[in-house]
């Protein structure tokens, strides 16, 4: 279990994210709010698309539904889960992915990418369960309603967003200061700051730096900079001479 840890007061609403096409998971955490306390979830909900419907407007559907809530709730920041590959669909999973990206950068918002595996070993931190502990839909669930301080039942998808939210909103108070390194429990010194020195072998001496804090425009964008920026798509470039 982690506790509020902040150098500041400063509320950020992050927005989480559970990608999916049936039932696509969103929640917002409020950063400054007490552990325990129903105020930390600001709102939750999903978007969903029957399988009938083609698939390119499924995807379209989802992003554009995306960008709806955001408008709506305006958070600071936000947090999504990216697929794994090799996992069952694996590759429609990252397009729903990329589809989402485009919604985010296009709404100029931070994005901070995690792993579903970091998801659930931070999540398991909240319920204490023991290293090793496989963290299935139920437990998702009863870690969402603890962090809240219970409430109604959890559906899987809005409680994944919502754990996404709460361990984004973790990243970017240590990113922008409010929560100092001290703070960090030992899952998050390993998600965040992690830095890795080779012993032995060729690599003997050769240091790199895993922690997400490192991995600027690879694991978290600042697309927030591009506000009062045209979003180059493309366009304006200096065509090719006839």
């Amino acid at each position: 279990m982690w506790t509020t840890f902040s150098t500041t007061f400063c509320s950020v609403r992050v927005l989480g994210l559970d990608p999916s096409l049936t039932n696509y998971g969103w929640a917002i955490h409020d950063t400054n709010a007490p552990v325990g306390s129903p105020s930390r979830c600001v709102g939750r909900g999903r978007f969903r698309t029957p399988s009938k419907m083609e698939f390119v407007t499924r995807y379209m559907a989802q992003r554009e539904s995306l960008r709806a809530v955001i408008r709506e709730h305006r958070p600071d920041r936000v947090g999504i889960e990216f697929p794994v590959f090799d996992n069952l669909w694996s590759e429609g999973m990252y397009g729903l992915f990329l589809y989402s990206c485009e919604a985010l950068r296009a709404e100029c918002m931070d994005v901070v990418f995690w792993s579903p595996l970091q998801a659930k070993a931070h999540a398991r931190d909240t319920l204490d369960r023991p290293k090793g502990w496989k963290m299935d839909k139920t437990d998702m669930c009863a870690a969402a309603k603890q962090d809240v301080g219970g409430g109604r039942n959890w559906n899987h998808n809005e409680a994944d967003a919502y754990l996404v939210a709460v361990l984004s909103g973790r990243f970017w108070d240590f990113y922008d200061g409010r929560l100092e390194e001290g703070g960090l429990t030992p899952t998050e010194i390993r998600y965040f700051t992690k830095v890795h020195t080779f012993v032995r072998g060729a690599k003997a001496g050769k240091t790199i730096k895993k922690g997400v804090i490192y991995r600027e425009s690879d694991r978290f964008f600042r697309w927030s900079r591009l506000r009062g920026e045209e979003i180059n798509d493309g366009a304006g470039e200096d065509k090719e001479e006839e």
